[in-house]
């Protein structure tokens, strides 16, 4: 038992994360290789059986494992973006879900042959869009702001209702305690209000809670992520005692009203949520995946295949263009949002839990609730995983490119050269600073501005609309460019955030310099200084993009290639020598016709 339970954990944790790496290294949607490995170590080589080998203890583990997902969701959620997003919100969470319930009870009847009760389970599941899904698809796809924010707040809020929805209509089959004499539905009424008044209370009191603390200094540091885990469990837990689901409501009002309480600090502990949260989905995925049987798979027949294609594309297309009729959406972005609708963790969770639940009352076809919903999960996941991207920009709706962005922070005279030098060469960047006259050289260029303070939140919604691979902090302030580049770290990436160097090469000493941690990777050579590029810049010297011969050029400083595939390689002191392939593109600092650069000007590490 010890042996099969350690077995278990390996394939589920081990497993889940290699297959999130593989896929991020690959740009493909993780759940499709995590899909494919809970098949392969669950009911194809009988490695893993979730059932067996957790237990009793299965179901409820899931059921806490989703709640600290839907938790995380809320804390995505800010009010302040329904004023990007418009009435647009309400039509895909108000209007949309009521008839994507109804269509998709009508399919599973008509199409799948399922009787009224359990098709009417089916189409409850399947009004949820999964955020676990189409948020990290929206990362990588780079939808501009609206859009984004459309299927963003659709997903995270249409999950724990279509949880609450699917748990109302089981309650409706197969009854719910009254007492005697009392009319069965005035009872099912309380009992909903019941449940769904204490999630919400449970969850804004526990925002209201912790935004008290926090501001007080009444909890430590090391204890403010174990506190918020706790109260979200709590805000689940609770909930579910009085309604089968109504914690999902708890949980997610509990993270939407914590982060519109705007408590500072939040953003370090909802990085380390979001890191908890891609390790339970791959796990979550993995599990119930694994724990599908065989037997009920090969009831895959052709009616539901043909469900499944129904649901695809009939019921979500015509259920969005019918709720947003003589909405202020343009025709493209409805088209695009009725395509993209990709199931998740919680539609294949509370698929696991309703489908016995239904067999046990005795109703026929309960059993085809589980492998109906994954064959639609899977379907959902691989058309609309790999078309997001491709539509997007078909409709103008994508902000991305091929070639990496990258983010300027600083207007200053050679900075703005240099992003006029790589927006001539195709490279997407924006410029940012607080004073707008510093910034017309680059505009007029047609380079993307962004005035504002880059800490700011404004310039954190600003920043949304040209999302950066990339950021190098170019102001002459070197203790702000090591700011900015260990805020924006988490977000970017630590090996992604650069800082012209500083004006004392000995803070760049291994033992006695600032810590890595503390600051970005230093731009060019450790000489390159602020002052000194700006010299040289007044000097005559210009920025060009030229061709790989360009590294062998005695009169250049080079800084950054631009690769064929679009990437963006640095020259750093902090990393090691880069190559130059065929096809690849220089950033160089070039010196006026007829100057010589002295050896002790050459940057210290060049492409081999």
């Amino acid at each position: 038992m010890e042996h099969g339970l350690a077995t278990a954990v390996l394939c589920v944790v081990g497993g889940g994360m290699a297959a999130q790496v593989l896929a991020a290294r690959l740009r493909i949607p993780a759940i499709v290789i995590l899909l494919a490995l809970g098949f392969l170590v669950g009911p194809v080589l009988g490695l893993l059986h979730p059932t067996h080998d957790f237990g009793p203890n299965l179901r409820p583990l899931i059921g806490l494992a989703v709640a600290i997902v839907v938790f995380e969701g809320g804390l995505a959620l800010d009010f302040r973006e329904l004023r990007a997003s418009g009435e647009g919100v309400l039509r895909l969470t108000a209007f949309a879900l009521p008839i994507n319930f109804v269509l998709g009870t009508l399919a599973a009847h008509l199409i799948g042959g399922m009787l009224w009760g359990p098709a009417s389970v089916f189409g409850a599941i399947l009004v949820v869009t999964g955020p676990t899904v189409i948020l990290p698809l929206l990362r990588h796809a780079r939808l501009e702001r609206r859009s984004a924010a459309f299927l963003k707040w659709e997903a995270i809020v249409n999950d724990p209702v279509g949880a609450i929805l699917t748990a109302v209509v089981i309650e409706m089959l197969v009854g719910v305690p009254r007492a005697a004499g009392e009319d069965p539905a005035t009872a099912l009424m309380l009992h909903l209000a019941e449940g769904v008044l204490v999630a919400g209370a449970l969850g804004v009191g526990s925002a209201l809670l912790v935004a008290w603390a926090f501001r007080r200094d009444l909890i430590p540091e090391t204890l403010k992520t174990p506190v918020l885990l706790a109260l979200a469990l709590i805000a689940y837990v609770v909930p579910n005692l009085l309604m089968n689901e109504a914690g999902l409501i708890g949980a997610t009002v509990f993270g939407i009203a914590l982060a519109n309480r705007h408590v500072p600090g939040l953003a370090e502990l909802r990085r380390f949520k979001e890191s908890l949260v891609v390790l339970l989905v791959s796990c979550l995925f993995v599990v119930l995946t694994a724990d599908l049987d065989l037997a009920v798979l090969g009831k895959l027949s052709a009616p539901i295949l043909g469900l499944t294609a129904a649901i695809l594309f009939v019921v979500r297309p015509a259920a969005i263009w019918l709720a947003t009729l003589r909405s202020d959406l343009s025709r493209r972005e409805r088209l695009f949002v009725g395509w993209i609708g990709p199931r998740g963790i919680v539609a294949a969770a509370v698929a696991g839990l309703a489908g016995p639940r239904l067999s046990e009352a005795g109703y026929a076809g309960g059993d085809l609730i589980q492998p109906t919903v994954f064959s639609v999960i899977v379907a959902t996941v691989l058309a609309h995983g790999f078309s997001l991207g491709p539509l997007a920009r078909r409709f103008g709706l994508s902000t991305a490119a091929d070639t990496q962005r990258l983010a300027v922070v600083g207007a200053s005279p050679w900075a703005s050269d240099m992003v006029i030098a790589l927006h001539r060469a195709g490279v997407p960047v924006v410029i940012i600073d607080i004073y707008p006259g510093a910034m017309l050289a680059a505009r007029d260029a047609g380079v993307p501005t962004l005035q504002a303070e880059l800490l700011s939140r404004s310039a954190e919604e600003g920043m949304a609309d040209h999302p950066p691979d990339h950021l190098l902090a170019a102001t002459r302030d070197e203790l702000y460019n090591a700011l900015v580049c260990t805020r924006l770290a988490p977000e970017i990436g630590r090996e992604r955030v650069y800082q012209v160097a500083p004006s004392e090469n000995h803070l760049l000493h291994a033992d006695t310099g600032v810590s890595r941690d503390a600051r970005g990777k230093v731009f060019g050579d450790a000489d390159a200084s602020f002052d000194a590029l700006a010299g040289r810049h007044e000097a005559g010297w210009r920025f060009l993009v030229a061709g790989p011969d360009a590294v062998e050029q005695p009169d250049c400083i080079h800084l950054l290639a631009i690769k064929a595939d679009g990437s963006l390689e640095f020259f750093s002191v902090d990393h090691e020598e880069n190559e130059v392939g065929e096809g690849d593109r220089v950033l160089i600092l070039q010196a006026p016709s007829g100057t010589e650069i002295d050896a002790d000007d050459r940057p210290a590490m060049l492409f081999a």
